[in-house]
């Protein structure tokens, strides 16, 4: 009664068919070679660690303005119930 009906289906549809070619493969264009000296690396690394110190200075800067702010609420709110 619950079983499901299958489509009947007799044939599998055609599968598509490949034909060998005999052309050779094109030849892969290679990539300029990238020398890195120690200047790079450096520049790199300090670079970074200026990035990484400016994230910290605004993710301290954010946390202080919220601190902030909820003193200042308070404030404001027990100076109004008086």
């Amino acid at each position: 009664m619950f079983l499901p009906k299958y489509p009947d289906n007799p044939t599998p549809p055609p599968s598509p068919t490949h034909t060998a070619t005999t052309d050779p493969a094109p030849a892969r264009r290679s990539l300029p070679s990238v020398s890195i000296d120690q200047k790079t690396v450096a520049a790199l690394v300090i670079g970074g660690v200026v990035l990484t110190a400016l994230l910290a200075a605004v993710a301290v800067t954010a946390i202080s303005v919220a601190v902030a702010a909820v003193v200042l609420r308070s404030l404001l709110r027990d100076q109004q119930r008086h």
